[in-house]
C-alpha cells in the first residue's frame, strides 16, 4: 500500500449517519417554523428544528442547514448534517425515490454494476437530481473507475455547489491517483462547507505537512 493509499484508507464519500428526532418530541412544526427556529437562542428549539427539517425541508432550505453546520451546539450540527443528506436524497418524484432507495441498498452491498445501472436510470429520468449523480460517483469510486467518478462529481457540483460529499470525493480520487496537490484544495473546500468532518480535517493537515516538506526539499 502506498502512503497515499494509506491516507485514503477508511476515507470514503460521506453517506450520512441516521440521527433521529427525540423519541418524545412534540408535534412536528411546519417547515417555515423549523426554518425560523434554527435561529432561536434556545438549544432544544434549534435541535428540534434541525431534526424536523430532515422530514420537511426542500432543496432551497440547504443554505439554512449549511449555516447550522456551524451552530455552537454539536447536536444541532449533527442533526443539520443528517437533514441535509435527507433533503438531498429526495428527488420529488416517488418513482425515482423508490429506485434511489434500491440503489443505495445495492451500494451498501457493494453490488457495483447493478448499482451503476440503477443510478444511471435515475439520472436519465431526473438529470437535475444531484444525488443520483453523487451516488453513481460513489459506486464508480469503489469500483476504481476514477475518471468516471470525477465526471459525475462535476455533475453534482454543477447542481449543488455546496455538496461537501462530492467535494471530498474529488479529494479521495486524486489521492488514489497519486496527486495530493490536486486533492488538497477540494478537501479544503469540503471543510469550508462542513467543518465537522474530523477525518477530512486530519487528512488535510497530513497533506499540508507532506506538501510543505516536499516543497522545502525541492527548494534545496
Amino acid at each position: 500500500m502506498t502512503w497515499l493509499a494509506a491516507l485514503a484508507v477508511g476515507f470514503v464519500v460521506v453517506l450520512g449517519d441516521a440521527v433521529s428526532a427525540p423519541a418524545q418530541a412534540p408535534p412536528a412544526p411546519s417547515r417555515e417554523q423549523s426554518l425560523a427556529d434554527l435561529g432561536r437562542p434556545d438549544i432544544e428549539t434549534r435541535r428540534l428544528a434541525a431534526a424536523w427539517l430532515g422530514d420537511t425541508g426542500r432543496m432551497e432550505d440547504g443554505p439554512a442547514l449549511v449555516r447550522a453546520l456551524r451552530d455552537p451546539d454539536v447536536v444541532v450540527r449533527a442533526l443539520a448534517e443528517n437533514s441535509l443528506w435527507r433533503v438531498w436524497s429526495r428527488s420529488g418524484d416517488a418513482e425515482v425515490d423508490a429506485l434511489f432507495a434500491l440503489g443505495v441498498e445495492q451500494l451498501s452491498l457493494r453490488q457495483g454494476p447493478a448499482a451503476v445501472e440503477l443510478f444511471t436510470r435515475i439520472i436519465e429520468k431526473k438529470p437535475d437530481f444531484a444525488e443520483g449523480w453523487n451516488k453513481r460517483a460513489t459506486v464508480y469510486f469503489l469500483m476504481g473507475e476514477y475518471d468516471k467518478s470525477l465526471s459525475d462529481c462535476d455533475e453534482v457540483i454543477k447542481r449543488n455547489p455546496v455538496h461537501f460529499g462530492a467535494l471530498s470525493g474529488y479529494g479521495q480520487i486524486y489521492l488514489q491517483l497519486g496527486e495530493p496537490e490536486r486533492a488538497l484544495p477540494y478537501l479544503e473546500r469540503a471543510l469550508a462547507v462542513n467543518p465537522n468532518m474530523e477525518q477530512v480535517e486530519r487528512v488535510v493537515e497530513q497533506l499540508k505537512d507532506l506538501l510543505g516538506r516536499q516543497k522545502r526539499k525541492d527548494s534545496i
